[in-house]
């Protein structure tokens, strides 16, 4: 027999009632914990979400710096070299103008002469419209040969490189031993180099080596050989 055995029916049923009713509480507060729980884990991957997500961000930002910067730097070490190269075909051009014979017209002597002053003006373009009209008037003069080179030179300034190299080899091949020859090479081997024809630039550097060992020209070479 129970406790409740000598209650009435009726009785047993409102106390079964108020039981659950009691009840009744405690399993919606575990489930409104629940839910709580689950919001804030929901709550905390969306931040976690976020916080990658910025993460991403700031490092995709750092990794387009860093190119920039790489970029940059390339650039400018590109720009010093072009510097470099120009200034070596300035001087180069410069000692065939200095090197070259003398015309014995006056009127020959003073258009090669104009066309050498607009080169080292730096008028690179009315310089080699000066030097392609003298040679056209002056295929045979004893200029020739340097105007041949202050030519090429002076396309090679004006980055007109298969220009360059074609006058350069005519030079050369006309006039192998013209004091301007290993110059004109050099000046072909860096034409190759601005074309990314290194091996042909390398080709052409060592026959500089070769064919005019002791010159300035060769000793240049050699430095430029290691380089490429």
């Amino acid at each position: 027999m129970t406790a409740f055995s000598f209650l009435p029916k009726s009785a047993l049923s409102l106390a079964a009632a108020c039981l659950l009713l009691a009840a009744a509480p405690a399993h919606a507060l575990a489930d409104d914990e629940a839910r709580r729980a689950i919001l804030d884990l929901r709550q905390q991957i969306r931040q976690m979400n976020e916080q990658n997500q910025r993460a991403r961000l700031q490092l995709a930002d750092q990794i387009e710096q860093l190119q920039q910067e790489v970029a940059r730097l390339r650039g400018q070490v590109e720009e010093a070299a072009q510097l470099a190269r120009q200034q070596q075909v300035r001087q180069e051009g410069g000692q065939a103008a200095t090197d070259a014979a003398t015309a014995s017209d006056p009127q020959e002597q003073a258009a090669y002469d104009g066309a050498i002053e607009q080169f080292r003006s730096g008028q690179y373009k009315e310089a080699s419209e000066a030097l392609t009209a003298f040679l056209t008037l002056y295929p045979d003069s004893a200029l020739a040969p340097a105007a041949r080179f202050t030519l090429g030179s002076s396309l090679y300034m004006l980055k007109d490189y298969n220009g360059a190299i074609e006058q350069l080899r005519d030079m050369v091949q006309a006039s192998p031993d013209n004091a301007n020859a290993p110059g004109a090479l050099l000046v072909i081997a860096g034409s190759q180099v601005e074309l990314n024809d290194r091996a042909g630039a390398k080709a052409t550097l060592q026959r500089i080596v070769k064919d005019y060992p002791g010159s300035p020209a060769a000793e240049t070479a050699a430095k430029r050989l290691q380089a490429l």
